[in-house]
């Protein structure tokens, strides 16, 4: 993706890979979640395509970080969602229990 490698250079260009670190960047991500949440919860259409962009910009940084591409961390999740079941539970997507849970570390 052309953007994906902009965006990188443009990381690369003011420092954030030399200067900042993976849990830095997940902070960053944080944020911009929570401003996503202040967006629609004040049905800000404008805010709401900010955030989700600034969002998708600090996980292409946060990829970057951890050595893969955020395209195929996006493949990754679809063929771990694909064949999901589950079903509506107030307003979200609850999978069906698909056996042990995995560990945190």
């Amino acid at each position: 993706m052309k953007l994906e490698k902009e965006i990188i250079q443009w990381a690369k260009d003011r420092g954030i890979f030399q200067l900042s670190s993976r849990e830095k960047q997940f902070e960053k991500t944080c944020e911009e979640v929570h401003e996503l949440g202040l967006a629609i919860n004040c049905n800000d259409g404008q805010e709401i395509i900010d955030a989700l962009g600034d969002i998708v910009v600090t996980l292409i940084l946060q990829a970057e970080m951890n050595g893969v591409k955020i395209d195929d961390c996006i493949e990754y999740a679809y063929n771990q969602i694909k064949s999901r079941t589950g079903k509506m539970v107030d307003g979200k997507f609850v999978k069906d229990i698909e056996g042990a849970a995995r560990s945190v570390c």
